[in-house]
């Protein structure tokens, strides 16, 4: 068994036998992640599932949750567009009790994922399966007040340099198309008119691409953010 010490605790601690721990050893060191092999990822003070249908939550977008509900004091609508496990939709109902959350997600695998999730937590979440902003109620042009998003954004030419654990994770999830800007292209070239006046966003962001972002967003005040190791990381921006 030829795990980390801290690893190979966390997996005795999910089994019942020695025959089971050999079973997920086997896997994690054939590359599976360990949160898939423990059923859970950490989110703030949140245990949630995670399993292949869905991208673990990383420490990053723990931030961008912080980031987000320091934009404003109080919220009516916020949307988590590419959900996944529901972390940030979740995140953002603790937050904002009083606030009406909606996330979408294109693969219905994954919104079962966070349907399983905000139930556990018991959030009242409407959860929408579709592509962006078509996942959502029309009548909503307008009306967001804070609009969230850890979107696919690696570029097609990167994904085979990923290490094996990260493949493991849903492709749809991480991968935007040749460029990996394909996503955000699509969310700045329809936010406008789905964020309130004086809405704002913020959405997670890969290290080298703040400053073309800023570009792309350009109407909206953007600003690029930080994460704890001082890359970019997060866009934020408002609509005047």
């Amino acid at each position: 068994m030829n795990l980390p010490a801290h690893e190979l605790k966390r997996l005795r601690a999910v089994t019942d036998t020695d025959a089971d721990l050999t079973a997920l050893v086997e896997r994690r060191l054939a590359g599976e992640p360990l949160q898939y092999l423990e059923g859970s990822a950490a989110f703030g003070p949140w245990d949630l599932h995670v399993d292949p249908r869905v991208l673990i939550p990383r420490p990053e977008t723990e931030l961008l949750w912080e980031i987000a509900a320091g934009l404003m004091e109080s919220p009516n609508v916020i949307v988590d567009l590419c959900t996944g496990s529901g972390a940030l939709a979740i995140a953002l109902a603790k937050s904002f009790p009083e606030a009406r959350v909606l996330g979408t997600d294109l693969s219905s695998d994954a919104l079962d994922v966070a349907r399983e999730n905000g139930h556990v937590l018991a959030t009242a979440i409407e959860w929408y399966h579709g592509d962006l902003f078509a996942a959502l109620p029309e009548n909503l042009a307008g009306a967001v007040d804070l609009l969230v998003s850890n979107p696919p954004y690696v570029a097609e030419r990167e994904y085979a340099a990923l290490p094996e654990d990260v493949k493991r994770e849903p492709k749809l999830a991480l991968v935007s198309g040749p460029t990996g800007l394909e996503v955000y292209e699509r969310i700045a070239a329809e936010i406008g008119r789905w964020l309130a006046p004086g809405g704002r966003f913020a959405l997670e962001i890969g290290e080298a691409q703040g400053d073309v972002l800023k570009s792309v967003f350009a109407d909206l005040e953007p600003e690029v953010r930080k994460d704890l190791t001082k890359r970019d990381r997060f866009l934020t921006g408002r609509k005047p």
